[in-house]
């Protein structure tokens, strides 16, 4: 039995030539690698790679002063929100208690102003009957009960005079304001001379 050769001869042949397109395929890429690295290597390609580094270098830079200013932004923004809330917060505690103060003080204001607006109206009544008090009208036969009357009413005006300088005093007068003089009890004329009718006419003025 005869076996032709010829088919294993061509296909050697193929085989053979595959392996040397191969071969030099693999000699190509050498040469091809070796250009590269001498490539990499030369001035103008290292000159190239540098630039490539500054740029890279101004853009990284741009970009932390874009970062930089974002920053100074933020904390700007929030340093003023902390002092809105830090204002705001001060200040109305401030109007709140300070209204609270007013209030008061407008009570007592509206209080003391209605015990002066009695005052004078009580000064007023009584310095009227005093001023009506006229001995030289008197009828000497009368003039024991005149003079009782007379005194009756001056000492009912000094009782109603110190009881309201009291009270006046009591609702806290502040320091500066005019204060009411004090009339005694046991007299009817003051050491500098004037006289409790007098002393209540100023007492009525203010």
């Amino acid at each position: 039995m005869e076996f032709s050769s010829e088919p294993f001869n061509m296909r050697y042949s193929a085989h053979g030539e595959s392996l040397s397109v191969m071969a030099e395929k693999f000699r190509s890429s050498e040469q091809m690698l070796e250009l590269s690295e001498d490539e990499a290597n030369s001035p103008e390609h290292l000159d190239s790679q540098v630039q490539k580094a500054q740029e890279q270098l101004l853009q990284l830079k741009r970009q932390q002063e874009q970062i930089e200013k974002q920053k100074r932004e933020l904390e700007e923004l929030r340093r003023r929100q902390e002092e809105l809330e830090h204002g705001r917060a001060e200040l109305a505690d401030k109007l709140t208690r300070s209204l609270v103060v007013l209030e008061r003080e407008g009570y007592n204001a509206q209080s003391r102003l209605e015990q002066i607006r009695a005052a004078r109206e009580s000064f007023g009544q009584h310095l009227e009957l005093i001023e009506a008090i006229d001995p030289k009208s008197w009828n000497p036969s009368d003039l024991h009960k005149e003079l009782s009357r007379a005194l009756s009413t001056v000492d009912e005006a000094r009782t109603v005079y110190n009881e309201q300088r009291s009270r006046l005093q009591a609702a806290g007068g502040h320091e500066g304001d005019a204060s009411l003089p004090d009339v005694g009890t046991d007299a009817y004329e003051s050491s500098d001379g004037r006289s409790f009718v007098q002393w209540f006419q100023i007492g009525v003025a203010l």
